[in-house]
């Protein structure tokens, strides 16, 4: 079964949308791409959708939970790329895991690659290259003796509970510094 991808969504329509009609029109483009995976596959449920990913991922097929995570700030800096390729990445991803063996398939192995090719008409690409700056927060400040560093709230916890992390162009062990403006 080859088809095309989903119809597009006017990129002005999703331009002018505020956050809660984004996340409205987010939440049909799933039930879309659910509707053409119950072509091939009518018992697949429908997934719930969140938009509380944070960090560098666009979306998540969140299996354990029976939905999909979206993150909201990818989402609203890239709508059209989210409504073109993001959500029937994590819809792929989705009724794979519902196949037979779907929990044992590999992520991104053959079925969800044949799933994004035959079934909604995309290039099975893994990664998406978002600018993730606004996505992924690092407001903590360590510094070497070369330069000074970003790290994440979650990368501050762990030196915080005694891990230490080293600067890969001077060898020196990095020290937080949060009075120093960068």
């Amino acid at each position: 079964m080859k088809t095309s991808p989903l119809p597009p969504w006017p990129a002005t329509e999703l331009a002018a949308m505020s956050e809660t009609a984004l996340h409205q029109a987010a939440r049909s483009r799933v039930e879309q791409a659910w509707q053409r995976c119950c072509e091939v596959c009518p018992a697949l449920p429908a997934p719930k959708v969140w938009f509380n990913l944070r960090g560098a991922s666009a979306g998540q097929a969140h299996l354990g939970h029976g939905g999909l995570r979206l993150n909201p700030v990818l989402l609203s800096e890239n709508r059209t790329a989210f409504f073109d390729e993001v959500i029937p990445h994590e819809m792929a991803h989705w009724l794979v895991f519902h196949l037979d063996n779907g929990p044992r398939l590999k992520p991104h192995g053959r079925e969800w690659k044949t799933v994004m090719r035959d079934l909604f008409g995309l290039v099975p690409s893994v990664t998406h290259r978002f600018d993730i700056k606004q996505a992924q927060s690092a407001p903590y400040r360590y510094q070497c003796d070369c330069r000074f560093h970003q790290f994440t709230p979650r990368r501050h916890a762990l030196v915080v509970n005694g891990r230490h992390y080293r600067c890969r162009h001077c060898a020196k062990t990095l020290v937080y510094r949060p009075e120093v403006d960068l």
